[in-house]
């Protein structure tokens, strides 16, 4: 496991809510360039240990956002759901996945097989509302 990629699982575990590359490589504590960055999150993506969603914002533009996996099992560390705020560009996290459910119904009654599956929310947050 080489130096960035320790230290992008543990600031990835670390986070409470979805990251940017840019945010990432912003948190590290060691000179790397963004290349770097890129190759390790796309390394830990193949490898299992870390998930990414594309977010279309309409104030900041279209960008990739990154969350940790739990080595091993496959699952989320915290396979969880987000709100995002259009105007403050916060990120709520929604909590745990509620939709076993759903996805069973629809493999189903479409005869797929559900492997993985993102939500996001956006809109505007309370505070934006107001």
């Amino acid at each position: 496991m080489t130096k960035a990629r320790s230290a992008i699982i543990e600031i990835l575990a670390a986070a409470r809510a979805p990251l940017s590359a840019a945010s990432i490589h912003e948190s590290l504590d060691f000179t790397c360039d963004t290349v770097t960055v890129y190759r390790t999150l796309h390394y830990l993506e193949a490898h299992g240990l870390a998930d990414s969603f594309i977010l279309h914002c309409s104030d900041h533009g279209t960008e990739r956002y990154y969350t940790a996996r739990a080595e091993g099992d496959g699952e989320s560390l915290s396979h969880r759901h987000w709100f995002h705020c259009e105007k403050c560009h916060r990120f709520i996290d929604l909590g745990a996945c509620t939709l076993e459910n759903l996805v069973r119904t629809y493999e189903n009654e479409y005869g797929i097989d559900v492997r993985s599956h993102t939500l996001y929310l956006t809109g505007l947050c309370p505070t934006c509302r107001h």
